[in-house]
């Protein structure tokens, strides 16, 4: 859950209202409003599972051999080192943890692409043109994005981002602790990004195909 900066509410003010000489004009009032800056709430912790405390406790399905990696990790860091946190190299943290929001973020919506620009990480693009997945682009530590946006509501505006990531450069990391992704760096990130108006924040769920739950 991710709460908005009321005193940074204007810095996208007018860029999702120009538009390209030429080109279709895009209609802003058909897209939700998640301008200004995006944050963590007071008391909420880094780790992706934010209801339970970091390390173990976040009760990862880990394979033995994934587990093993870990228990590695956080004994290193009990040392310490650094275990699997590659962050403190200023390596990127990449997806999903990313989108931890660790440091304020913030949405740009255009009518192909919406950018996600954090202030400590890669800038990300979700492309919501209908292009299909690239199969021969170079991985990157925030992968490639393909995004579609829904009405849920039935009344002619959307209100969440359905989005699929694939093509990773690894290793990665969930979080600071250091439970690890799969090796193979083939990890689906599967996204519902939507406005909770009860909380005033913004949701984004679901990481799937990410954890190797058998060691078949």
């Amino acid at each position: 859950m991710l709460h908005r900066n009321s005193i940074a509410g204007l810095a996208l003010a007018g860029a999702l209202l120009m538009t390209m000489a030429g080109a279709q004009a895009f209609d802003e009032t058909k897209y939700p409003d998640w301008s200004g800056q995006w944050r963590k709430p007071q008391g909420i912790g880094n780790q992706w599972d934010q209801t339970k405390p970091p390390g173990r406790a976040q009760q990862a399905p880990l394979t033995p051999e994934y587990q093993a990696m870990f228990e590695a990790s956080l004994a290193d860091q009990a040392a310490g080192g650094q275990g699997e946190d590659i962050r403190i190299t200023c390596v990127s943290t990449g997806m999903p943890r990313m989108m931890t929001g660790v440091r304020p973020f913030e949405f740009v919506i255009t009518p192909n692409v919406t950018y996600i620009n954090a202030e400590n990480n890669q800038p990300r693009r979700i492309y919501t043109d209908g292009r299909a997945m690239p199969k021969d682009t170079e991985p990157t530590w925030p992968g490639y994005s393909i995004g579609k946006w829904l009405d849920t509501g039935n009344d002619g505006k959307f209100d969440a981002l359905e989005v699929e990531t694939t093509n990773f450069k690894g290793p990665r990391t969930f979080e600071a602790s250091g439970i690890p992704l799969h090796r193979d760096n083939e990890t689906t990130v599967k996204e519902r990004i939507t406005l909770d108006n009860d909380l005033e924040g913004i949701s984004a769920t679901a990481v799937r195909n990410t954890l190797r739950l058998s060691s078949g």
